[in-house]
């Protein structure tokens, strides 16, 4: 049989890489897609050494539409069908809302939901009916949760959190697994270490590493689970925010931020 293929954006770092490394592992070929410079030849070079399986790479800015179309072009011109699709790609922030331009929020907003909405279509369109295909969407529990300072990227990943749930319901009865990945927060980039590192108690709890939440979310794919919260504290964290009255979040999240009021 012909080995599966997965698409992976943002494959060029972070939680994208492990992503990219766990599947090869598993001898599942790559489309890898990332920006242009950010090291996806590199990575695509190790992993066919390493791991002996076809890789095929796309440098592309996914903010542009044409980017997502170009792709499922050049898998169609090398006769590719993508069995698995890895919504991976995004642009997180940490800042007050007034302190980001618009050109930032709308550079997120493309990435974070327009490019998953175009390329879920696409590969869709692309599917063999008679062989089990994978979607996989990286949401965030920060689309779950009110996180001050993460107001346009909760929201985005609020829409994806909704967006697959109801692709879930209207595809229950085609040859496709769904699953939705709500992962908290993730060493994915040495600033980002850096921060996690001063974090204590439930909060650090929370952190995970790509690599374990990469292995979590393949096998969970896999498994046809329809979410994959990564980390047993991050699972009691859901419980507790639908069982808590909002009033006494509101508290909690009021009383986080009194140390950071900007003069």
């Amino acid at each position: 049989m012909i080995p599966l293929t997965a698409i992976v954006t943002g494959a060029s770092e972070g939680l994208g890489k492990s992503f990219a490394l766990e599947l090869a592992s598993r001898k599942i070929d790559l489309v890898l897609v990332s920006l242009s410079g950010s090291g996806l030849l590199e990575l695509a070079n190790y992993i066919r050494k390493n791991f002996e399986v076809k890789v095929t790479i796309f440098e592309a800015d996914l903010t542009l539409a044409e980017s997502c179309t170009s792709l499922f072009a050049l898998l169609k011109s090398e006769e590719l069908t993508a069995h698995i699709l890895i919504n991976n790609a995004g642009l997180g922030n940490w800042s007050w809302f007034e302190d980001k331009n618009i050109g930032f929020y709308k550079k997120q907003i493309e990435l974070n939901v327009i490019a998953p909405v175009l390329l879920t279509h696409l590969f869709l369109a692309q599917l063999d009916e008679d062989r089990t295909a994978y979607l996989l969407n990286v949401g965030s529990l920060a689309g779950r949760f009110v996180v001050p300072k993460k107001q346009v990227y909760g929201a985005t990943k609020s829409f994806i959190n909704y967006f697959t749930r109801c692709l879930q319901l209207e595809m229950e009865s085609a040859n496709i697994s769904i699953s939705l990945l709500s992962p908290g927060g993730i060493n994915t980039k040495p600033e980002l270490l850096v921060l996690n590192h001063t974090l204590k108690g439930i909060a650090k709890a929370t952190i995970t590493e790509p690599d374990r939440v990469a292995y979590e979310a393949i096998h969970g794919m896999f498994l046809g689970k329809k979410e994959i919260i990564p980390g047993g504290v991050n699972k009691l964290m859901v419980v507790l925010n639908a069982i808590l009255p909002g009033f006494i979040k509101d508290m909690i999240i009021k009383s986080k931020l009194k140390p950071e009021v900007k003069l």
